[in-house]
């Protein structure tokens, strides 16, 4: 997504709109910006993988909410289906709340 700029006859409108469109595109194209939150996720210990539902290949994940004491990381280098999946590998059992872009 970014910023439409419109035709103008006046070249301080066409500036003002590049200006805007350098400053706002960066944050408009921002992957995180179409994050969806997984709540209640249960890992068990050692590899669990999650449906991501985003329907676009992951680009990142950020663990917002963790009910126990676990080392938790992803093994996405060898996930099998990476555009709807990630694999996470927790020491412990858990529940968390991931949020997922």
């Amino acid at each position: 997504m970014a910023l439409t700029i419109f035709q103008s006859q006046d070249p301080s409108v066409g500036l003002l709109q590049t200006s805007w469109a350098n400053q706002i595109n960066p944050l408009l194209s921002n992957p995180a910006n179409s994050s969806i939150i997984l709540k209640n996720v249960k890992l068990v210990t050692g590899s669990n993988t999650i449906n991501t539902t985003l329907g676009k290949t992951l680009t990142g994940w950020i663990i917002i909410r963790q009910r126990s004491a676990a080392s938790i990381y992803d093994d996405q280098d060898n996930n099998q289906k990476p555009t709807l999946s990630l694999v996470l590998v927790s020491s412990a059992p858990t529940v968390i709340d991931l949020e997922v872009y």
